[in-house]
């Protein structure tokens, strides 16, 4: 069975595959401070209401865009599951697709692992949106390669920010407001977020198409806010809320037949 293991800046997932079967997936927290002794306590008891035992456990691949948390996630898997994990961006791990920009090393590893599995899905051209910490907007030309993209503020990152900026304004959930006009403090500052992350989107989606020659490209959301605004935009072709975790199947796949 496989490991998959995804640090993002606010959340780590981890999942465990016997072949293409999902057979368990649990969210943490991101802390750079938590040792791997303190993720094993945690992981193996989730593990043991699946049925699930660390002997079971042959494989593991991890992404991060959290460089601290490295150290204890690879020490996770040699010291819990005896394997030596693979690590995607590291020298020698291929992607199966080429990636056009100056330093690919640069690139967070989320956003390839998440071109990987939508050009394998999806096809390509293709304009990848993740709602994540950052809302991150990534593009797969015509000939199947990686060619950059675009990193704008998360959603709750901007609410939050907003909130703690200005003494007044409170701190509200992500929602779609029924009015563009709000009519008190807080229908006004959802309205801003929501509809002028719409504007957004919508905005350099098509500034995407423009200057790439993307027309007809398919434009695929992931992330936990993609379905609030797949329903409120038409540019958004679909949504794909699994789509880190089958890029790092994919490659593992890829590194390991």
């Amino acid at each position: 069975m496989l490991l998959a293991i995804d640090a993002g800046n606010t959340n780590t997932v981890f999942a465990i595959y016997e072949g293409e079967e999902q057979r368990g997936l649990w969210r943490a927290a991101t802390d750079t401070h938590r040792t791997a002794d303190e993720y094993a306590v945690w992981l193996i008891q989730l593990m043991s209401l699946k049925g699930l035992k660390p002997a079971d456990i042959d494989a593991a691949i991890i992404s991060t865009v959290v460089p601290a948390a490295m150290f204890n996630l690879t020490n996770l898997c040699g010291n819990y599951f005896d394997i030596a994990p693979l690590v995607v961006g590291e020298s020698g791990v291929e992607l199966g697709m080429s990636v056009n920009v100056p330093n690919p090393r640069e690139v967070g590893a989320d956003r390839l692992v998440n071109a990987v599995a939508a050009r394998s899905a999806h096809g390509c051209p293709l304009i990848i949106i993740d709602f994540g910490t950052a809302t991150t907007f990534d593009v797969v030309g015509r000939s199947g390669a990686y060619e950059g993209g675009i990193i704008a503020p998360g959603v709750n990152l901007s609410m939050e920010a907003l909130h703690m900026a200005a003494a007044k304004l409170p701190l509200v959930a992500v929602r779609r407001p029924q009015k563009v006009v709000g009519t008190d403090t807080v229908g006004a500052m959802q309205s801003g977020i929501f509809w002028g992350y719409v504007g957004l989107i919508e905005g350099l989606v098509a500034r995407i198409k423009a200057e790439n020659d993307m027309e007809g490209a398919k434009v695929v959301a992931t992330g936990g806010l993609s379905t609030h605004f797949f329903n409120a935009t038409d540019v958004i072709d679909l949504t794909d809320k699994d789509l880190t975790l089958r890029g790092l199947l994919e490659i593992h796949r890829l590194n390991c037949s």
